[in-house]
C-alpha cells in the first residue's frame, strides 16, 4: 500500500528509460535531482515544503524508536540506513571519492556502528534508534543529499554505463560500511552487479522511495495504536 510519493514512481521509470541514453544526459540528470529532491528535506535542494519535511518535522524522540510490529524496524534505522547506503554508493562507487562518514561524525551521532546496520537484531536496532543523536544524524543524511546532487551534476554520458569498481566494493568493506555478517555482506555483491546508472536508480532513489513509506505507515500506525512490538 502507497503511504508516500504518489508519483515518484511513475518518474523512477521515466529516468530508467534514458538514463543509459547519451543524449539524454541533461535530461537524466535533471530527472534525477527532481526525485532526489522529493527523497530529502526541502532544505537540500532550496524547493518547497515536501513529504519528508512533513513525515520529520513533527516526530518526537520517542517516535523514532517505536518498532511497530514484529516485521518492522524504526524510523530511525530508516534514517541511519539510507543515509549510510547513500553516502557509500554515491562517494565512494559513484564519485570514486572518500564517504563523508568519519569518527568524529560517529561520535557526533552517538553511532554505535559504521555499517548499514542491515545485520541487526530487533533489539540491536531499538538501541540503536534510542541511542542516535537525531538531529546529528538528519544533518548528516543533508550533506549526503548535497553531495550526491554535487556528483550527479558532473556525470559525463560514458559514466553512466561504467560499471562498479572491485576497489570500490573492497573499500567500502575496509572502512566499515558493510560487516562480514551474511546480512551485511551481501549487499557488495548485489552492488556489484550494478553500472552507474543502477546505482542511481536504486539507492539514493528507489530504495529511499520504499523506506520512506515505510516510514509513513508506521508513523500512522502508532498515532493511532496504544501498543507496539518494541518501543
Amino acid at each position: 500500500m502507497k503511504y508516500f510519493g504518489e508519483g515518484l514512481s511513475e518518474i523512477h521509470k521515466e529516468l530508467n528509460q534514458i538514463i543509459r541514453k547519451a543524449d539524454k544526459i541533461e535530461q537524466s540528470k535533471n530527472l534525477f535531482l527532481m526525485l532526489h529532491a522529493k527523497l530529502h528535506l526541502s532544505e537540500i535542494s532550496g524547493t518547497e515544503q515536501n513529504e519528508v519535511d512533513n513525515l520529520i518535522n513533527d516526530l518526537s524522540h520517542n517516535e523514532y524508536a517505536i518498532m511497530p510490529t514484529v516485521k518492522d524496524e524504526t524510523i530511525a534505522w530508516v534514517i541511519w540506513h539510507i543515509a549510510r547506503i547513500e553516502d557509500l554508493t554515491m562517494s565512494i562507487l559513484v564519485a570514486n571519492e572518500n564517504q563523508l562518514f568519519t569518527d568524529k561524525l560517529k561520535q557526533k551521532m552517538n553511532a554505535p556502528i559504521t555499517d548499514t546496520g542491515n545485520a541487526l537484531s530487533d533489539d540491536e536496532i531499538i538501541s540503536l534508534s534510542k541511542n542516535l543523536i537525531m538531529q546529528e544524524v538528519l544533518h548528516y543524511r543533508n550533506e549526503v543529499g548535497k553531495r550526491t546532487r554535487q556528483i550527479v551534476k558532473k556525470l559525463k554520458p560514458e559514466d553512466m554505463k561504467r560499471k562498479v569498481s572491485s576497489q570500490g566494493l573492497e573499500k567500502i568493506l575496509r572502512d566499515g560500511g558493510v560487516t562480514s555478517q551474511e546480512k551485511s555482506i551481501w549487499l557488495l555483491d548485489y552492488w556489484a552487479k550494478k553500472d552507474i546508472a543502477g546505482i542511481l536508480l536504486m539507492p539514493p532513489t528507489r530504495h529511499v522511495m520504499l523506506h520512506i513509506n515505510d516510514c509513513y505507515k508506521w508513523k500512522q500506525f502508532f498515532r493511532t495504536k496504544k501498543t507496539f512490538y518494541l518501543s
